[in-house]
């Protein structure tokens, strides 16, 4: 080992150890610390006009091309510095620190949902390099389906596959299926694009894993994993009363099948079988040993790596008996994913994460919770945020919600888990997925052609309120302590 990889290593152990000692420290210190009301403080007038303000340039991402994570973070740098400021010219010696204990546990959970998301987001990665997902829209083109049929088809693989991978993703494979097999049929693929976006948001709100919103209510453990398949039923009629209503001005023609040839690369059974032990192992590592999600999804990027390892040591032997006849290729190299992975959305939520906390240690959450939770009820307070989470992005919104804490049934949370994650579906900048959708059939689906279908959108919204609250009844009754 040479001085640089030595000088390195000292410095991470040194990094690792003041982590580790801080740690039983700042789980101590946050419910002991002391907080002042900074609500009507120029700094809290300041923060929000700020947090609006960086908000609004996230917005407009698409028309000023400004990456959405940069106007958040200045933000949140910011918000802090000034809460900081005041806390430091306290006399009481007690308040100096109360900024720094409340950041690093901002800071913990969003490491947490960091290191979580960039181990899916490498295991999707893999899997879209290794051919899986061509290989599926392939399938769907060259058979030949008619119109009708992929119309059902897409959405229905949209409510299922948004589960298990991230309804972002989901939603451009079947995005791009349709307009593949649409063509020149522009209300074909304008239906079929809002019934993909309604589906994968609806599919993932039963789900951990489907959105980033029930992933943060499951590693808050508020909500078991095995609790949100109670929302499978309400989450399904959600999105299968519009797709019923928009299917009836599909007409049922048959296209013409493409031709589409994808053969899947060496090891792509491989990966789905790593990323499904993955998320086992996540599933495990929070019911059985009581330990944060995380813990069992980075494991499993071990795993992906050791493999990747494999790979690039079998495909650069394969590599060096082609460059004899003139041919080479790269071989495998899961840093290349690694690297790959949606850092502007990882450090979006970084920005967003520390602008919502901030606005928590001045008070605007506590004086939130109250005003929603106390004066309106849960179920009033649950159904709006939904409503909210169509115009503001709803992860901002549910990590409020988190860091209020409100006094609520299991029932409560799994409304606003279900609300926060399909009352995206009821404008197209309401979620990621309409967002992303819109970018790829620029100027096929729109905004005003969402709109157009929003009172459908709507009752399927509604219904899957009303049935959660019959068919989950008795989850109403226990209070979460």
């Amino acid at each position: 080992m040479n001085a640089r990889h030595k000088s390195q290593t000292m410095v991470s152990a040194s990094l690792l150890g003041i982590v580790l000692s801080l740690m039983p420290q700042l789980a101590a210190a946050v419910t002991d610390v002391k907080l002042l009301d900074l609500t009507t403080h120029w700094v809290g007038y300041a923060a929000i006009a700020l947090f609006i303000f960086a908000y609004a340039l996230v917005v407009v991402e698409e028309e000023i091309h400004m990456r959405k994570s940069k106007p958040v973070m200045v933000a949140a740098g910011l918000i802090w510095a000034m809460i900081a400021l005041i806390y430091a010219q306290q006399p009481d010696s007690s308040y100096h620190h109360t900024a720094e204990v409340m950041i690093r546990h901002n800071l913990l959970e969003y490491a947490e949902l960091f290191l979580f998301l960039l181990a899916a987001m490498t295991y999707i990665g893999t899997m879209g390099e290794r051919g899986v997902f061509d290989a599926l829209r392939a399938w769907l083109i060259n058979k030949g389906f008619s119109l009708r049929t992929i119309f059902w088809l897409t959405g229905l693989l949209a409510f299922f596959i948004s589960p298990v991978a991230d309804n972002l993703t989901t939603a451009l494979l079947m995005a791009t299926v349709v307009m593949a097999v649409g063509g020149n049929n522009l209300g074909f693929v304008t239906v079929a694009c809002i019934n993909i976006v309604v589906a994968a948001n609806a599919g993932g709100a039963f789900s951990p894993f489907g959105d980033i919103t029930t992933l943060m209510v499951w590693q808050k453990g508020v909500v078991e994993f095995h609790e949100f398949f109670a929302l499978f039923l309400p989450s399904l009629v959600n999105w299968f009363i519009p797709a019923f209503l928009m299917s009836l001005t599909v007409k049922n023609v048959t296209p013409e099948a493409g031709n589409d040839s994808v053969v899947l690369k060496d090891g792509a059974f491989v990966v789905i079988g790593l990323f499904l032990l993955t998320i086992a192992m996540a599933v495990c590592a929070h019911n059985f040993l009581h330990l944060p999600p995380v813990v069992g999804m980075m494991t499993g990027l071990g795993f992906l790596k050791i493999y990747g390892y494999i790979l690039k040591l079998r495909e650069s032997r394969l590599m060096m008996e082609l460059e004899e006849v003139g041919e080479g290729k790269r071989p495998f190299n899961i840093f290349r994913q690694i690297e790959r992975a949606e850092w502007d959305t990882l450090m979006f939520f970084y920005g967003i994460i520390l602008c919502v906390g901030g606005l928590g240690t001045i008070g605007y959450l506590s004086l939130g919770s109250e005003l929603m939770y106390g004066d309106l009820g849960p179920t009033t307070a649950n159904i709006l945020i939904g409503l909210i989470s169509a115009v503001v992005d709803n992860i901002p919104v549910m990590f409020a919600v988190l860091s209020m804490m409100p006094e609520m049934s299991h029932g409560q949370w799994l409304l606003v888990t279900l609300t926060a994650g399909v009352g995206g579906s009821l404008l197209s900048i309401g979620s990621a997925a309409g967002v992303a959708v819109m970018g790829q059939a620029r100027g096929i689906y729109t905004f005003f052609s969402h709109l157009k279908w929003m009172w459908a959108i709507a009752l399927g919204y509604a219904a899957s309120i009303w049935l959660h609250l019959w068919l989950n009844a008795s989850l109403f009754e226990v209070t979460v302590h």
